[in-house]
């Protein structure tokens, strides 16, 4: 078991030598690759292949919904279950209506985002293979690493280190994987 890879990552000290070492990963073929660093690299992103979740979707939805039935409740509350004329005011007095329906759709879009967020992202993750490499910790500071997965169908570990090194990292090292 201590034979098993997560896969081999390596590390850089500018962003870009990263955006580089990804393009020339993926034009060598490899294509289960990770990388990390500090800041959004959009260029770095699409080179991966990242797509858009299903999150601001989500948020919208669940804001729009929230706004429903805070409004439809609002209306069966004043017009329909329990109707006060007050002044000769209308019943269905929708400028009343509209900062509860606000609110009540930011805090359902907010509570949906959260829990999509948990959930798709599978958080929180408490332990992930890359925190036990040296270094890693650097990420959210100054460091950008690339990691060659092994479940990559060309994975091999030998051509794998051989390939990282020739992109001049300040370190390549391998990721023993969780049991």
């Amino acid at each position: 078991m201590a034979d098993r890879l997560y896969g081999i990552v390596a590390e850089f000290a500018e962003p870009e030598a990263l955006t580089r070492a990804v393009s020339a990963a993926t034009q060598a073929g490899y294509s289960r690759l990770d990388a990390f660093s500090p800041f959004p690299m959009r260029d770095v992103a699409r080179e991966l292949g990242a797509r858009t979740t299903a999150i601001p979707w989500i948020a919208v939805l669940a804001g729009l919904t929230g706004a429903v039935v805070q409004y439809g409740s609002q209306y069966w509350m004043n017009v329909i279950d329990y109707p006060i004329n007050v002044g000769g005011r209308p019943l269905h007095s929708w400028p009343a209506f509209i900062p509860a329906t606000i609110i009540v759709a930011i805090l359902w879009a907010g509570l949906a985002t959260l829990l999509g967020l948990l959930l798709i992202l599978r958080l929180p993750q408490l332990h992930h293979p890359l925190f036990g490499v040296p270094d890693f910790d650097r990420v959210s500071n100054d460091a950008f690493f690339l990691c060659i997965l092994s479940d990559d169908p060309l994975f091999d570990r030998q051509a794998a280190r051989n390939f990282l090194e020739t992109l001049s990292p300040r370190a390549v090292r391998e990721v023993p994987a969780c049991d």
